[in-house]
């Protein structure tokens, strides 16, 4: 095939809703950006969206304060997420109800999200969800793509990008569900752990198998 990602066609493609997931340190974010600014499909980030239900005036965040207190907004009325970080890694029935709370909110704006670029004509939508299995979201979307890379790289690239010990950085790899598990469930995996170019081409493999060959012209 000759190089790809020169320009993107304007033909109607086979709509299709994919998720996209991936453990701590194996580069979800480097493919969720390749096919968001390469092949132009849009990317609904779940990371950013569980940022966005929690802003000021946003009815999760009037939950969360009824839940835990004035105390956990900072002076400018946004949520102070270290002080509620430690309250809800400490104690499991607190991280439940933050979860109980921030979850469906996350759920409905990254639907609403979805309906609205559908609307707008995209036929193909990614959603990056890092919680895809654990938070049993398939139903969500149609076909998943799981990004894996080895243990080594993982543990390598996880202790040089947070300036973890290796204890550390396998504490949270092992916090993780097992990624031989995610690699099951999946109907289609991208091994991160070579070049990029080596990564692409097994986007590019997903993409015609699923009749989206249209966004590589």
């Amino acid at each position: 095939m000759d190089k790809v990602g020169q320009g993107v066609s304007k033909k109607r493609v086979k709509e299709l809703i994919i998720g996209l997931t991936g453990n701590i340190a194996t580069g979800k974010s480097t493919i969720s950006k390749m096919i968001q600014e390469k092949y132009q499909i849009p990317v609904i980030d779940a990371d950013i969206v569980s940022r966005e239900v929690v802003e000021p005036g946003e009815q999760a965040l009037e939950e969360i304060v009824a839940t835990f207190g004035e105390e956990i907004l900072l002076e400018d009325g946004t949520l102070d997420r270290k002080l509620l970080g430690s309250i809800i890694f400490q104690d499991l029935s607190k991280r439940e109800q933050l979860n109980a709370i921030v979850h469906p909110a996350v759920r409905k704006r990254m639907l609403s999200k979805k309906e609205e670029l559908l609307q707008q004509g995209n036929q193909s939508i990614v959603m990056d969800i890092p919680l895809l299995f654990e938070n049993k979201l398939t139903y969500l979307v149609e076909k998943t793509i799981v990004v894996y890379t080895t243990e080594d790289v993982q543990l390598q690239r996880l202790i040089e990008r947070n300036q973890l010990t290796e204890k550390e950085a396998r504490d949270r790899m092992n916090s993780q569900m097992n990624m031989e598990k995610k690699r099951e469930l999946a109907d289609a995996i991208i091994d991160n752990s070579g070049s990029i170019e080596e990564s692409e081409n097994q986007l590019i493999n997903i993409f015609e198998k699923w009749g989206l060959a249209d966004l590589l012209l």
